[in-house]
């Protein structure tokens, strides 16, 4: 066992092995009393609802959209929210035009014989599930891509329909044929490296900045610019792959290791609580997401070119390709572990040099300029192996439970902000009864992940006021929300030291458990923070470690997860034994969870969870279990950086990018930000010549995090 592993015992970190009572006083900790709660359900306005400023912009657009079709005859018609029936549909697995998909589209072009139009003339671009108990019926609905010229081959009667179409904002768009979609990353690479060899001589050279004063020279010709991408998440290997595809020496560092043995070690942890501090569910190849859910859903743009470009990388690398079409892409931990390893592979044929088990313990600094990094072998908490590897850049892609290189960042004075993030408890249903409540009847059709309709998920958001004000004052307003909601899933151990607890959700492709779970979380931030007297940049953190050291307490040590079940919380008593079974296989404990948190937290917890109810009826139920502690939501930090240039604002040649950096949440958006901090990188090397913007799209919001 490596001096990292951990054989957890409950009495390792408490003063008493026989005392587990909670060691503060909670009359000690002043907290604002919650008066009266208001609570609001914002539903999109849509027809006579929309206010008249809203529908003269909806008369603008519309008026914009139809002036833009120069010929009705060429490109793309983009059919969008084309409803069908599930009795008409083959179900979620079927990906291609059904009878009913084609009487759909036959009605939105007023076509009169829907068997006439030819298949091949449509392709779906997404399908999604749609069981609102305001319809009808439950439907699947599509966005579809009609190719005119292809139409117009197979079936010439539909001319005339097809020049009769008008777009309508939302329902109806033309796409150009100019208007092209992007490939995966690697050719979106390869087809700006050809269009620089056509635009220029081909004699430039890359500019080396190093701060050490030794510019890598490779004889007299040009040199590569060696590149630090430190954290092997997706944000690390969507930068890293857009660099060596444009020619750097590049090395991916990851304190933790490989899936293969990353898997090994959460394994020991699961089966025989061994928690190795630097590879397990947060630390290790693929970053925190690989066990998780693997969710792709994002809410950057599902069709932008950044996107798409990301998703197809991922089929790519062996992703299956409904994640292109589907409405919540989904992989799972079992796919998500041979996808990493052939992007490993692929990325080390491109010459990238791979660290596992490799932690980055500091930065070097010469004239306030990164110029490598101290690194040691993560097994060795006394850093006796550390050295020092020298680069030009560093492209810093850690995840948001890095707390160790936080601190380091803070005591090298770069710039740190702190970061609103969101904290709560996990409740696990049966999966059963969500597929019931979400489904009524239809929930025999789910069959554990392989029936006609997915696997029933929810997601759920109420708006609290702390305060007697209108809450069109920001100050006063606080968001409780689900939060990775895992259908067919698990509730796992995300800690990194053994005197923390805190947990997260997992599901399978298949999503084929019986369990259902979501964390339930209130957002916090700065004012939080002050009243546990915690300040400066890493408060967040510190507040984080807090509740984690409350709920490893509650649980009596050996990773025992504190719960309760959700009716006793609402009560504020102690839930009584047997229990509802849960899926956390390393052991719960009864606790009055109600006392974990700060008061004004416990009550926005409790009524959201009674707001929930009304939009899922039997959402509190005796079988509902509460789980706690879930705070590692997102990044409690941000580390600023240029819009442009992607270069921390304090630290020339520091790249800050990703979750742990507070530019992402997700796999998708995170991926998405490596890749363009990859193109910044490149450009800033003179590896790329041209707008990042033209090639792959407008960049998210910097400082702008989207789930």
């Amino acid at each position: 066992m490596s001096l990292s592993q951990t054989n957890f015992l409950s009495s390792s970190f408490l003063s008493s092995s026989h005392d587990l009572r909670i060691p503060y006083s909670r009359a000690v900790l002043s907290y604002p009393r919650l008066q009266t709660h208001r609570i609001l359900c914002a539903a999109k306005r849509t027809g006579k609802r929309r206010y008249p400023s809203e529908r003269r912009k909806l008369r603008t657009e519309q008026k914009e959209a139809v002036a833009k079709v120069k010929n009705k005859l060429e490109g793309v018609w983009r059919l969008s929210k084309l409803g069908v029936p599930v009795g008409d549909d083959p179900g979620k697995d079927f990906l291609g035009i059904s009878e009913g998909l084609l009487q759909a589209i036959a009605k939105v072009i007023e076509f009169p014989v829907a068997s006439m139009l030819p298949e091949e003339a449509f392709s779906v671009i997404r399908k999604s599930f749609d069981a609102r108990k305001i319809l009808k019926e439950a439907k699947f609905v599509y966005t579809v891509d009609l190719d005119v010229k292809t139409l117009l081959e197979l079936e010439p009667r539909a001319h005339d329909f097809i020049f009769r179409l008008e777009p309508k904002i939302g329902l109806i768009e033309h796409v150009p044929t100019e208007k092209s979609v992007s490939g995966d990353l690697i050719s979106v690479v390869n087809d700006c490296k050809r269009i620089n060899s056509e635009t220029s001589s081909g004699e430039y050279e890359h500019q080396i900045i190093n701060g050490s004063g030794d510019p890598h020279q490779h004889g007299g010709g040009r040199s590569k610019p060696k590149i630090a991408v430190v954290g092997g998440g997706p944000s690390g290997l969507f930068a890293a792959l857009v660099l060596a595809e444009f020619g750097a020496d590049v090395t991916l560092i990851e304190r933790g290791q490989a899936v293969e043995e990353r898997g090994r070690d959460i394994g020991a942890l699961v089966v025989r609580k061994i928690l190795d501090m630097e590879s397990n569910f947060c630390f290790g190849e693929g970053g925190a997401g690989t066990w998780s859910d693997g969710k792709l859903v994002t809410r950057i743009g599902k069709n932008s070119a950044t996107v798409l470009a990301v998703l197809k990388t991922l089929v790519r690398f062996g992703a299956p390709d409904n994640i292109l079409v589907n409405g919540k892409p989904h992989l799972g931990t079992d796919k998500l572990v041979p996808l990493l390893r052939n992007f490993r592979h692929y990325l080390q044929s491109a010459g990238v040099t791979i660290k596992f088990g490799t932690r980055v313990d500091d930065l070097l600094v010469q004239d306030s300029r990164v110029v490598g990094v101290r690194v040691s072998d993560s097994t060795d908490q006394l850093q006796s192996t550390s050295q020092n590897l020298k680069f030009d850049a560093v492209v810093l892609a850690v995840g948001h439970s890095a707390r160790d290189t936080y601190e380091m960042l803070h005591s090298r004075n770069v710039e740190l902000t702190p970061k609103d993030f969101a904290v709560g408890l996990r409740i696990e249903h049966p999966q059963e009864l969500i597929n019931n409540i979400q489904y009524s009847d239809l929930a025999s059709e789910v069959l554990k992940g392989r029936g006609k309709v997915p696997v029933a998920d929810y997601k759920v958001v109420q708006y609290v006021n702390d305060k007697a004000e209108d809450l069109s004052q920001s100050s006063s307003k606080r968001s409780c929300y689900s939060f990775c909601m895992c259908p067919g899933g698990q509730v796992v151990l995300t800690s990194t030291n053994p005197t923390e607890l805190c947990i997260n959700g997992m599901s399978f492709s298949r999503r084929s458990s019986k369990w259902a779970n979501a964390a339930l979380v209130v957002t916090v931030s700065a004012k939080d923070f002050d009243v546990l007297n915690l300040k400066g940049p890493l408060a967040g953190i510190e507040f984080q470690r807090e509740f984690e050291r409350r709920a490893a307490i509650m649980g009596g040590g050996d990773f025992t997860v504190p719960v309760q079940r959700v009716t006793d919380f609402l009560q504020n008593k102690l839930s009584e034994t047997p229990l509802p079974p849960s899926s956390y296989r390393l052991g719960v404990k009864s606790a009055n969870l109600h006392e974990l948190f700060p008061t004004h937290i416990t009550e926005s917890l409790r009524q959201s969870i009674s707001m929930f109810e009304k939009e899922l009826p039997g959402f509190i139920s005796e079988e509902a279990l509460l789980h706690g502690v879930e705070t590692r939501t997102s990044s409690p930090v941000r580390i600023p950086r240029s819009n442009e240039t992607y270069e921390s604002t304090s630290l020339k040649g520091l790249y800050p990018v990703g979750e742990g950096a507070g530019y992402a949440g997700g796999i998708v958006s995170a991926a998405v930000d490596g890749m363009f901090s990859g193109f910044a990188v490149a450009k800033s090397f003179d590896l790329f010549d041209g707008s990042i913007e033209s090639v792959i799209g407008k960049a998210q919001g910097a400082g702008l995090v989207k789930y």
